[in-house]
């Protein structure tokens, strides 16, 4: 039975215009007028039978029908670049391109990338360390671990774990603390600002301390270093902590934790998401994650 599709400009002109909810940004982006994209979407609803936008005098707003219409189009468009990208890619077929953020890189990933390699051999692996958001149809990357709240519309999202915060040492410094204040007679390592450190001290018990002392440093693995030096207390995530604990360079003086509600996360497109090279991997994040579970629960004073 002969499938019954919408042209093509069509729905380029939709996809475009709902994304951008303006018809002037969606023409500058396909190289057409403005008015080629009006009339592509005019066109489009004509044949669906349905209003996609709402048009008002200086502004443009995307109906109900049409942001439901808008995740169709937009999986349908994400298959076909992905299929259009294994095509062009079948000589590196065993390649698996992942993007990271600089901290989960340097502190959770790096160090235990030669186990996924004794393991799996067939997968060539590249790691791309970026903070800006993965556009899986436009760039050469297969999978991202992201930190967030989990609301990525349109992707496959696994929880790698969850996470807390606490406070971590040296052990050189941690055998002159008895009680969470003590924390206070070293230098605070804080990250971005000095908010984290009067949580934590609050929830262990201690009022009205002096925080201004200590460096203010702009990423965690920074501050995680810091503290594996001995420069100082910092307070740390359990993912980008976990490695240095369970390796002994870094140790929880106190057990006294804050909940985080947001977490790393494993997301890839859903059209790739049961390709094997892509479960392999995050079947072995997952394996990671959870064994660091089992290994810091140990470790917990």
């Amino acid at each position: 039975m002969a499938r019954r599709l919408p042209s093509l400009n069509s729905l380029k002109a939709f996809e475009a215009a709902a994304r951008h909810e303006s018809f002037t940004r969606a023409a500058e982006e396909l190289s057409v007028t403005q008015g080629a994209v009006s009339h592509q979407v005019k066109a489009l609803e004509l044949e669906l039978g349905i209003r996609l936008f709402d048009r008002e005098r200086q502004k443009l707003s995307i109906t109900r029908a049409g942001r439901s219409y808008l995740e169709v189009v937009r999986d349908a468009f994400d298959s076909i670049a992905l299929g259009t990208q294994r095509i062009q890619h079948l000589s590196r077929a065993g390649a698996l391109t992942v993007s990271t953020s600089p901290d989960f890189a340097a502190k959770w990933l790096v160090n235990r990338l030669g186990r996924f390699a004794e393991m799996h051999p067939a997968i060539d692996l590249r790691i791309s360390a970026t903070m800006h958001h993965v556009d899986f149809a436009r760039e050469d990357v297969d999978l991202a671990v992201r930190h967030g709240d989990g609301n990525w519309p349109g992707h496959d999202v696994v929880r790698l774990c969850s996470e807390e915060l606490f406070a971590v040492c040296s052990p050189k410094l941690h055998q002159r603390m008895r009680e969470p204040s003590d924390v206070l007679k070293f230098p605070l390592l804080h990250l971005d600002d000095r908010k984290d450190w009067s949580e934590w001290l609050e929830a262990a018990g201690v009022v009205h301390a002096e925080l201004s002392h200590g460096p203010i440093l702009n990423r965690a693995s920074m501050v995680i270093d810091a503290a594996v030096d001995g420069q100082g207390v910092a307070l740390a995530r359990t993912t980008l902590a976990a490695w240095d604990l369970i390796n002994g360079r870094l140790v929880r003086p106190f057990a006294t934790a804050l909940r985080l509600s947001k977490t790393y996360w494993i997301l890839c497109p859903k059209a790739a998401s049961m390709l094997p090279k892509i479960t392999t991997f995050r079947d072995w994040l997952l394996a990671e994650a959870a064994d660091d579970v089992r290994r810091l629960k140990t470790l917990v004073p």
